[in-house]
């Protein structure tokens, strides 16, 4: 029986695996042919592997037979050069030593056997995102890189911690050893440097995963073949995150790629002669960050980078996007792609989350298409980030130093966008404390000993603001437990995320993996510190004190922060509150001083605002407010 032929001028971009075979579609406009070799024609170019132009600059073909693992790749004669390329949207490589380059694998994503267990993404305003790189979050022994099935073993650990979104920094395969992820290359294939491949390993791995979704009373994979493939391994770290109720964001480039782009790549694609940067088919002779900037200019350009994200839903259930320098984008002539771009995936995926980075900060970016914005939902904010560590770095000057509070407290209270939970906030990310940067906060809380009381005091001042403010909180890997180590992704003692103290070499670390995790949780059970509501009570430079209110509009759930700076605790410190009567002390960072702290400056459980109108509020009290600490305070 005669397979019958499909359609090809609907086919889909790349190659697909189909009823019956596999179909190859490429765009490649100025080319003269195009051919696909594999180990099924044995890499051969004739007639009968030959694309036919189907229009638009695109050649497509169907071969019968063919089926998920088959290797392949795009054979080009063009104007200036011919050979092979490789697939722009393989959905996975395969690395061959005796090929320079790398061929590419069919994969039918449709065969991986995810486990259907009702997840869905958190409310945006809910979000907590804790941000980490797969090379270097998690190294098993015997390896020098970490992989997605590293990711995987610490996946009840972050459970623990109570975040309930990852951000992976980019994962699209790049040209270098090591990397950040900024130079992708392959933007359709996961980085094989993050995959296991060796049998014995792989089944290690297996038991390993499989355990892990056991605990969580799911079913295991069945084999290990389920895991086979850098594409796999991916797909189970989001599986097993989804089994654990944590979502998982891609950090997205598309604002350059490349900085090393080989011969098979996407650079030159229909092999026009090298030479004028403008005539690499995908970008201009602009550049940026070592790499080559988008053509955003061209629809097959703007369409690529769309088809790119929307993939990332449809074969890997992603729960929403960070999108890198967006204000790039923007400089380049990129604005309408980011507008088509994030309409798309609204119309695919409205609960997933549509985050920018653009500097310096624009509403324009979170402002709807249809009044001329980009569409995003969220974006980066400095504000919080840039303040606090002012301030911090202030107080380390000595106790009578003056420390600009107000700069703090403009930064808790900013309205500069539509909503406050659309600013993405942080203390630490992966540009700021990159080996050679700014210090991490335990580092800057004193320079000296990042150990002391000091250090540890000051850390649980800047984390407590930063999880009781507006926004998206974001939590870099490490800062959960004080880690004082700048990072690099090039792995070496003196970056890596020093794991071993919380095996019990450092105390200090498990007290404060401890106070990050009840935080998270007082954030997660006072709807008011996810709500919009949020007005500054009192603020004073001298006394290093801050006094917020936070509410969900319409609904009340009052709390009141009360932080400080100050080298020793201050006592019947009277503070403005929104109502009279018992106010619960719901949270003390003292106590978290090595836990439990014996001599905790606390509040007895709770005050009574049965004091007169202060700070502009209708009732007040005298609090008790821990050194470089803070208490929060919820209607009993």
């Amino acid at each position: 029986m005669t397979t019958p032929q499909p359609d090809l001028r609907n086919a889909p971009v790349g190659g697909t695996v189909v009823s019956g075979g596999a179909i190859f579609r490429i765009w490649a406009p100025r080319a003269k042919e195009v051919y696909v070799s594999g180990d099924f024609n044995g890499w051969k170019q004739d007639q009968s592997c030959l694309l036919n132009p189907i229009g638009g600059g695109h050649w497509a073909g169907f071969f019968p037979d063919l089926k998920d693992g088959d290797e392949y790749l795009f054979y080009v004669d063009g104007p200036g050069t011919n050979g092979y390329k490789r697939d722009p949207r393989a959905r996975v490589l395969s690395f061959i030593p005796e090929f320079p380059g790398s061929h590419c694998v069919l994969r039918d994503a449709s065969r991986f056997p995810w486990h259907e267990t009702g997840f869905r993404t958190p409310a945006f305003n809910e979000m907590i995102i804790y941000q980490f790189h797969v090379g270097t979050y998690l190294i098993a022994a015997g390896r020098d890189e970490g992989s997605f099935l590293d990711v995987v073993g610490r996946v009840p650990y972050l459970a623990a911690l109570g975040v309930n979104a990852i951000e992976a920094l980019p994962v699209q395969e790049f040209e270098t050893k090591y990397s950040l992820g900024y130079n992708g290359s392959d933007y359709f294939s996961p980085e094989n440097l993050y995959s296991i491949s060796d049998e014995t390993e792989l089944q290690k791995y297996f038991d390993t995963v499989n355990a892990i979704l056991r605990k969580a009373g799911q079913p295991a994979y069945a084999g290990r073949d389920v895991l086979r493939g850098a594409d796999n391994q991916l797909r189970a770290m989001i599986d097993v995150c989804h089994v654990y109720g944590i979502a998982v964001i891609f950090d997205l480039v598309y604002n350059h790629a490349g900085g090393g782009f080989d011969e098979y790549s996407m650079w030159f694609l229909d092999r026009m002669p090298y030479g004028n940067a403008n005539d690499s088919l995908y970008f201009t002779d602009q550049g940026w960050a070592g790499g080559e900037i988008f053509a955003y200019w061209n629809n097959d350009v703007k369409q690529f980078l769309i088809d790119n994200a929307v993939s990332c839903y449809e074969e890997y259930r992603l729960d929403g996007f960070r999108f890198d320098e967006v204000s790039v984008m923007d400089r380049f002539g990129g604005w309408q792609t980011c507008q088509y771009m994030a309409d798309t995936l609204h119309a695919r995926k409205p609960e997933a989350i549509q985050v920018a980075e653009y500097w310096p900060v624009n509403p324009a970016v979170v402002r709807a298409t249809s009044e001329g914005g980009a569409g995003f939902d969220a974006t980066w904010h400095d504000g919080l980030r840039i303040s606090i560590r002012a301030a911090i770095g202030q107080a380390v000057t000595g106790a009578s130093a003056p420390v600009d509070m107000d700069a703090v407290a403009r930064a808790v209270a900013d309205t500069g966008l539509p909503n406050r939970w659309r600013a993405v906030t942080c203390l630490e990310n992966h540009d700021i404390v990159y080996a050679g940067r700014d210090m991490r906060i335990a580092r800057l809380a004193d320079g000296i000993n990042s150990r002391s009381w000091y250090a540890r005091s000051r850390s649980r001042f800047g984390m407590g603001l930063l999880l009781t403010s507006p926004g998206i909180p974001l939590i870099f890997m490490g800062q959960e437990f004080l880690e004082d180590k700048q990072w690099s992704d090039t792995p070496g003692p003196s970056t890596l995320i020093g794991w071993q103290g919380l095996d019990g070499a450092d105390r200090t670390m498990s007290d404060f993996l401890r106070f990050t995790a009840e935080l998270i949780s007082l954030r997660k059970s006072q709807p008011a510190l996810c709500g919009e509501g949020c007005s500054i009570i009192h603020v004073h430079n001298q006394n290093r004190v801050l006094a917020y209110q936070r509410w969900v509009e319409g609904a009340g759930n009052d709390v009141v922060v009360v932080a400080s700076l100050s080298e020793f605790n201050r006592y019947n410190y009277r503070v403005g509150f929104p109502s009279g009567g018992r106010w619960s002390e719901v949270f003390n960072s003292d106590v978290f001083d090595n836990r439990e702290n014996p001599t905790v400056a606390g509040n007895g459980g709770g005050v009574d605002a049965s004091g007169p109108p202060l700070h502009g509020l209708q009732a007040s009290a005298s609090v008790t407010i821990p050194a470089n600490g803070f208490v929060v305070f919820a209607r009993s």
